[in-house]
């Protein structure tokens, strides 16, 4: 968002955070450095899901948190090579093993999906295609206000779009940042340009 509150643009008053200032919720295959980026390879059968419709739970994703508090933007840019089944990467939100958020891209049934699963104590999942953001830089935004975490993306310097609305308890200590899951292979490295924090959206529209 502007300053004026503008959905199209990203805000001017971000600031980095450091790599180092956040925790893996589950370590990764290997880190690495490359200039300000970070390189991230995930284990193979890394997940993050609550038994809706498949009957498991899965808690092994590799996110890299740090607080995130009411009035609170945040944002993850990265490119991967997202091309086996469900590999995924994006932006976490975590309160706790049963409450928590993950939102970005995912390759799924043959295509790169745009989307979002939000856990309360079960997980669900909505996703849309977005063929056309293969191998672009891509930016997922979350904006936490009130009882709320507006999730928000986009491709290269494309404008935002709306990808979901989802409940989280005000009172709630969370804590968010860029994650990456590789489901059904090895060797899923994803390289995160940045994350960075702001004020939060001055509206949702």
């Amino acid at each position: 968002m502007s300053s004026e509150g503008g959905a199209a643009d990203s805000p001017l008053a971000m600031r980095r955070i450091d790599w180092a200032d956040g925790r893996w919720t589950t370590s990764p295959a290997a880190v690495a450095t490359d200039g300000d980026a970070l390189l991230v390879t995930a284990v193979e059968s890394s997940d993050a899901w609550r038994t809706t419709a498949y009957g498991f739970v899965h808690d092994t994703e590799h996110a890299l948190v740090a607080p995130f508090p009411v009035d609170a933007a945040m944002e993850v840019t990265f490119t991967g090579d997202f091309v086996s089944e469900f590999d995924q990467a994006g932006a976490f939100v975590r309160v706790s093993d049963e409450e928590w958020i993950k939102a970005g891209v995912e390759f799924a049934d043959g295509a790169l999906q745009l989307g979002a699963v939000v856990t309360h104590r079960f997980s669900d999942w909505s996703v849309a295609p977005v063929p056309e953001w293969a191998g672009a830089s891509i930016t997922v935004r979350l904006s936490r206000a009130g009882d709320a975490v507006t999730v928000r993306a986009r491709s290269g310097d494309d404008p935002f779009r709306l990808v979901r609305v989802a409940h989280l308890d005000p009172e709630a200590r969370a804590e968010a940042g860029p994650f990456v899951c590789a489901p059904t292979r090895a060797g899923l490295t994803v390289r995160f340009a940045s994350w960075t924090i702001g004020r939060a959206d001055a509206a949702l529209h």
